[in-house]
């Protein structure tokens, strides 16, 4: 199998929740929390963080040099095209990379990400040919453990061809919308979990997930899917801190921008009523 790269999209500006991605849990980033969790994956692959030029980021890529870990810094909200750039980036300087054909897209907000999760999904990719493979189209996990494997061909073509907002800004959009063009396939888990969240977008998130890592963190730091289910289970007070906020709610969002791009132009034209 061919390298997979995997970039780990960040920045510091998120509006609901400012510097979510490094604050701390237990006297560590959030972020590096993340890395060391991804750093268990068992397929063959190269992790990247993927922030943007603002100055607001320059304590993510801090971050990437104490960890030793690789940093590109692209667009801040043309996402899609800080991942097309962060794999050419990549592709070009590195020939073990030339032969990569598999991105792998996690985000940073997500702290209980499951290596062996997106282990299973990229054999899913791989196993049926896709051109894409998530777990969350539809979702059967944990809003957090959400995991998404493209082609770099794929990747490409979106950046190519993808206008609309939320195309741009949350990366896979196009891919997603258009199974014409890309072979797509779902990674689905039994019994469904979708009903817990387990992102970071608002306080109450990471509230919640400040008090897992507390319970699990300081017996088992390689906590798995499993644990955190059982400390749910135990203790379901848990699952209500969080229990309010909507599952995708920034996607929602760019998708109204895309309706009122639609209307601009529609007005600008003539054609709007």
């Amino acid at each position: 199998m061919n390298e997979t790269l995997i970039i780990l999209q960040a920045r510091m500006s998120s509006s609901r929740l400012p510097n979510k991605v490094l604050l701390p849990i237990l006297d560590k980033p959030m972020l590096a929390h993340q890395v060391a969790r991804l750093q268990r994956i068992k397929t063959p692959h190269r992790l990247i963080i993927a922030t943007s030029h603002e100055v607001s980021d320059d304590s993510i890529e801090v971050l990437c040099q104490q960890l030793n870990i690789d940093c590109f810094r692209g667009n801040l909200t043309d996402v899609l095209a800080r991942y097309y750039h962060a794999a050419m980036t990549f592709k070009s300087k590195d020939s073990n990379v030339n032969k990569m054909t598999n991105i792998v897209r996690v985000t940073g907000d997500c702290p209980l990400i499951d290596a062996e999760i997106i282990d299973d999904v990229i054999g899913l990719f791989v196993k049926n040919d896709s051109d894409y493979c998530s777990n969350c189209a539809p979702a059967t996990l944990p809003d957090g453990l959400d995991v998404e494997v493209f082609s770099f061909d794929a990747l490409e073509k979106a950046y190519q061809f993808a206008k609309k907002p939320s195309e741009r800004e949350h990366v896979t959009p196009f891919i997603r919308n258009n199974p014409l063009l890309f072979t797509l396939s779902n990674y689905t888990h039994q019994p469904d979990l979708s009903h817990y969240r387990w992102t970071v977008d608002e306080p109450k998130d990471f509230e919640l997930i400040t008090k897992i890592y507390e319970h699990l963190y300081p017996q088992k730091q390689n906590f798995t899917l499993a644990d955190i289910i059982t400390l749910m289970q135990e203790k379901p007070e848990l699952a209500k801190i969080n229990h309010h906020i909507m599952r995708n709610e920034g996607l929602l969002k760019s998708e109204k921008e895309d309706q009122q791009q639609l209307k601009n132009i529609l007005l600008n034209t003539g054609q709007a009523r």
